[in-house]
């Protein structure tokens, strides 16, 4: 599906506040509130959104640590097969096929450095994990839900 100017703004608009009424996006983009959920509707039908999402700081629950971890496997590992290693682990946030010599590239959450230490050992039993590479998160410089389709990020608008 082809995004148009005018759904490029509501989805931007969405992605700076997901709470926002289809009478304030409007006032924004120039068009009623009506005209709005139609093309929201339309855009959620056509996949363009795939759902609506509470952002929460990591950390409120507890979750301070984070960190990037390169995954190497066994052979020529499907996506799906790494997709079914990594999907039953709650501290994996976002898993990642990437090229390179890492298979995958996985981002965790961790209470602590106890914890991490857990995921990551419970990762490397996995069956077609053969190594890891562990990056640990300093300070997050920048943290984003995701860009606006135009390539801008939404916090610039």
């Amino acid at each position: 599906m082809r995004l148009d100017e005018l759904d490029r703004h509501i989805v931007a608009r969405l992605l700076e506040d997901g709470r926002a009424s289809y009478a304030q996006i409007g006032a924004k983009v120039g068009l009623s509130a009506p005209a709005v959920k139609r093309r929201v509707d339309r855009l959620r039908s056509d996949g363009v959104i795939t759902g609506f999402a509470a952002v929460v700081d990591p950390a409120a629950l507890g979750w301070t640590t984070e960190a990037f971890i390169e995954i190497f496997c066994t052979g020529a590992t499907s996506p799906e097969e790494i997709y079914s290693s990594v999907r039953g682990h709650p501290e994996v946030v976002a898993a990642y096929t990437i090229s390179g010599d890492a298979s995958a590239l996985v981002h965790v959450r961790a209470r602590d450095i106890q914890h991490l230490e857990q995921a990551l050992e419970r990762l490397r039993r996995e069956n077609n994990i053969t190594a890891t590479k562990t990056a640990i998160v300093l300070s997050r410089l920048i943290g984003r839900p995701t860009d606006a389709p135009s390539g801008q990020p939404v916090t610039d608008r």
